[in-house]
Order: C-alpha cells, then structure tokens, then sequence
C-alpha cells in the first residue's frame, strides 16, 4: 500500500490558546480526491492551514511525505504542495500569465532564474485550466469563475503532486461550480492527490473518493461517500434530517433535505 502523502497525528490546532481542533489524527490517501465537509467553524479551514504548514499546532504534528511539516522549509513545502486559500487577492494591474507565473517562484534560485522549464509549465497551467485566451488580461477585470480558475492555473504552476483547496466553489454559479469541481476531477484522475474543503454534501459525495467529516474540531467519520454519506452522519454532524438516495447520474449518495416547513 502506497503511504499517505499527507497525514495529521494526534495534532491540536490553537489560536490565542484558543482550541479549534484538538487531537486529530487522520491519513489522506495517496491518488485520492479528498473532501473536508462540516459546519461552519468547525475547523476545516484551520486544519487545511495546518496541512500546508501555515500554522504550527500547538500538539501532535502535520506529516509530509514522512517527514513533520515542522522540519521543512517552506520552499521546501512549496514544491511538495500548493495551496488555494478562500479569499486569494491579486495585486491590482497583473495579468493573468503574471499571476500564474508567480506559482514558478518555488522553483527559482539565485543561480536558476526564469527557464524554458517555467515558461512551459505555465502554458501547460493556462492550458489544463482553459484560461490561455485569458493570458494578458488583467485578473481584476475577469468574472468569478474565471478568477478562480486563474489561481488554479497559479498553483498547478508549481507542479506539486498535492493540491490543497479551500472552499473552491464558494461564490461561483452552478455551472462555474462543476466547471471547478470537473477539473479537480480531471486533475486527480491524472495523478495529483486533492484535498478540498467543499461545503455542498452532493458535490463531495459525487466527486471525492474519500470524505473526512468533522464537527467541533473532532472527525465523526473518514471513510468513502457510501461509508460517510449516510443520513446517521448527516443528523450527527450538521443536526439535519434527510433521505439519503442514490444520484440519478452516478449512483453515489446524495442528500435530500427533510421538508421541515408547517
């Protein structure tokens, strides 16, 4: 069995000696499409920060590629994964192959600077992220799903082989949404192992192979969407009643919302 690219042990997250999430210990399986799913304020966002080495816990460790994210250097951790925050913000006036060129920047060195290597790589981000046509507008003047889409361009640049997400769909309409999410999915059936924090329990349970689901900084259940897509895990974790019935498209487990009206 190949050894999880990424594995949190017995870590406690903090801030201000306030506990978020506190003993948590969980693998992320090599090759798979992993979604974070839970109530807000949960942890999901602190966690995904503590994964990309952004913030030491305050117990346990965060475990990259068998060594504690601790121990790394952040050029280090750069190169072994890319982050997409929630809220990214692009300097005001770059374009579009600027931004995503930025995601070369891990790679550079005093005596290495920019190569045919980095100009290659970010036509192939552009390119995967359909987003070439969009290269020398300025990122400001793109819609939502365009934007988002550019910063996926930003950190498939850094040709890491994890790809680390926070909420990716959030703000975006439906069609941008499965635009993003089809694109993890191509992105993971070719190889990359993803990790993202998804809001909608059908859109985790249609895409992801593996779900981690967490309330009150603790994980209720790891397992795939058949083993943590139930309507027992759903009531534990988010206090909400449902049916829980096979997608008419793929099969897999999706949720429908108990009609609470009077």
């Amino acid at each position: 069995m190949t050894a999880p690219p990424l594995r949190s042990q017995a870590a406690t997250l903090s801030y201000d000696k306030r506990v978020i999430v506190e003993d948590l210990t969980f693998d992320i399986p090599a090759g798979s499409f992993t979604a974070i799913i839970g109530p807000n304020a949960c942890g999901k966002s602190t966690l995904l920060r503590a994964m990309a080495g952004l913030l030491a816990p305050a117990a346990g460790q965060m475990i990259l590629d068998g060594k504690g994210i601790a121990s790394l250097a952040p050029r280090e951790i750069a190169q072994r994964l890319g982050l997409l925050p929630q809220t990214a913000i692009a300097p005001e006036g770059i374009t579009v192959a600027e931004l995503v060129a930025r995601g070369r920047y891990v790679h550079q060195r005093l005596l290495r600077q920019w190569s045919a290597e980095d100009r290659q790589a970010v036509d192939d981000a552009l390119r995967l992220t359909n987003v070439t046509e969009l290269a020398d507008r300025r990122v400001e003047h793109l819609s939502g799903g365009q934007r988002q889409r550019v910063w996926i361009a930003m950190v498939l640049a850094q040709q890491t082989p994890l790809i680390l997400l926070d909420e990716p769909t959030t703000y975006l309409d439906i069609a941008h949404q499965m635009d993003v999410l089809n694109l993890l999915h191509e992105l993971n059936a070719a190889g990359r192992t993803i990790v993202a924090v998804l809001h909608d329990l059908n859109h985790a349970a249609r895409y992801a192979s593996h779900i981690i689901a967490m309330k009150a900084g603790k994980v209720l259940a790891a397992g795939s969407p058949a083993q943590v897509i139930t309507a027992a895990t759903v009531s534990a974790v988010f206090g909400l009643e449902t049916e829980v019935i096979p997608d008419p498209v793929t099969g897999n487990p999706m949720v429908v919302p108990h009609d609470t009206r009077a």
